[in-house]
């Protein structure tokens, strides 16, 4: 008995320390090593050096009145809290024939029409009228950031080609070259924007 209570306390000690030492600290050298920038919240600075958001997480670009500001790119509508809350993370639980959901999204269709200076026949991406499954979606389609460019070039009084070269700049390929869309970060976008105009 004496022998079985001894490897019993043997193998516990064993497993707290390989489970509650070796491997977390082992997690956190290979992320600190190779996955740093991932690791660490992958925070986007401001040419202060300022942390103003992080690249995997969306935000709002909002003028002192709370509208969208139309100087700045925006970003998809979030379901998560009062928009881009981490803490609430989560699409709206809408399914696709509810009254609510296809209304919100009309709307929102109109809404980007009009604040973009679009004709009533452009055709609006998916991606700017509904709320992307976690809510905090950093990324907007490039072609969603196409339609944006006149509003950005014109509010910041640049031309369009300066404009659509950042969004060029910005555009990343497709997740292991077949995976998705290309995207447009914009968080980073607007940054290079209040940069460059």
């Amino acid at each position: 008995m004496r022998r079985q209570l001894l490897t019993g306390f043997l193998m516990t000690l064993s497993l707290i320390v390989i489970t509650g030492l070796v491997y977390p600290l082992a997690v956190f050298a290979v992320g600190q090593g190779v996955f740093k920038n991932n690791a660490e919240g992958s925070f986007v600075k401001n040419g202060d050096g300022q942390v103003v958001g992080s690249s995997l997480i969306g935000q709002s670009f909002l003028d002192a009145d709370g509208n969208p500001d139309p100087k700045y790119f925006q970003p998809r509508p979030s379901a998560a809290g009062d928009g881009y809350n981490p803490l609430a993370s989560g699409g709206s639980n809408l399914g696709p024939s509810n009254p609510k959901l296809l209304d919100a999204v009309q709307q929102r269709v109109t809404d980007y029409r009009t604040f973009n200076h679009l004709s009533g026949q452009t055709p609006v991406p998916v991606d700017a009228v509904t709320a992307s499954g976690s809510g905090l979606d950093p990324d907007i389609s490039v072609a969603n950031a196409k339609l944006q460019a006149s509003r950005v070039a014109a509010a910041r009084h640049v031309s369009v080609d300066v404009v659509l070269a950042l969004v060029s700049k910005h555009t990343a390929g497709r997740p292991w070259g077949f995976l998705g869309e290309k995207v447009v970060n914009v968080l980073e976008l607007n940054l290079d924007l209040d940069r460059q105009t």
